[in-house]
């Protein structure tokens, strides 16, 4: 599933826990459009100098390379958090109440799995590069204009914990779900009607959201 989608909260410590993880998503989305921004600006610049100056920027495809991790791991979580990934929902999507709650238990589960193991490889990729005891604390470099690659290789493992974070609420808050058989599951993404859908939209284009 992938489209508009509504996350409930209430005051339990679940909901807190929610909204809190929510913030730093946000905070780690806004890093990720801020380096698109950037490379943007890179690319003007760079353009630019070759035409005009016959000078491009030094190190472009260098910085390209750094800002790719933020670009592409940063917003994942703020994403699963909005229910904003794509997924084939022909199974899962006809389902109602516990069972529908058990299945998202099961594939939450094998997310959470797998990005652990992720977490694990793309640490210790990122501890392959880091060294103390090496000038900028680098044991390897991009080719042009040598900028030490552990930051990049760090983002990864960072965004990969942050959505393990986000996963494991979700898995609690459908185990909650399950138990309970709510029909207003808090934490977790719920699919909006076209009416809700509509409402969601007008407001995020009128700059009335909340």
């Amino acid at each position: 599933m992938a489209g508009s989608s509504l996350v409930l909260t209430d005051n339990s410590t679940l909901s807190k826990l929610d909204r809190g993880l929510y913030a730093v998503e946000q905070k780690l989305a806004l890093l990720s459009g801020l380096a698109v921004f950037s490379l943007m600006l890179l690319a003007v610049w760079s353009v630019g100098g070759r035409n005009f100056f016959n000078q491009p920027l030094p190190g472009y495809v260098d910085w390209i390379e750094q800002a790719m991790p933020l670009i592409a791991f940063m917003g994942i979580s703020f994403t699963q958090r909005d229910g904003g990934h794509i997924r084939m929902d022909i199974l899962v999507g006809a389902l109602k109440g516990r069972p529908l709650y058990l299945a998202e238990m099961i594939t939450t589960l094998a997310m959470l799995i797998l990005m652990a193991l992720l977490v694990w490889g793309t640490w210790a990729h990122f501890a392959r590069s880091f060294d103390f005891a090496m000038p900028l604390w680098s044991r390897d470099s991009s080719m042009d204009i040598s900028l030490p690659l552990w930051p990049a290789k760090l983002l990864a493992p960072v965004a990969f914990a942050v959505l393990c974070l986000r996963l494991l609420l979700q898995f609690c808050a459908y185990g909650r779900a399950l138990i309970t058989n709510s029909e207003t599951p808090i934490a977790v993404p719920l699919v909006a009607d076209a009416a809700t859908q509509a409402a969601m939209e007008a407001e995020h284009v009128s700059g009335r959201e909340d």
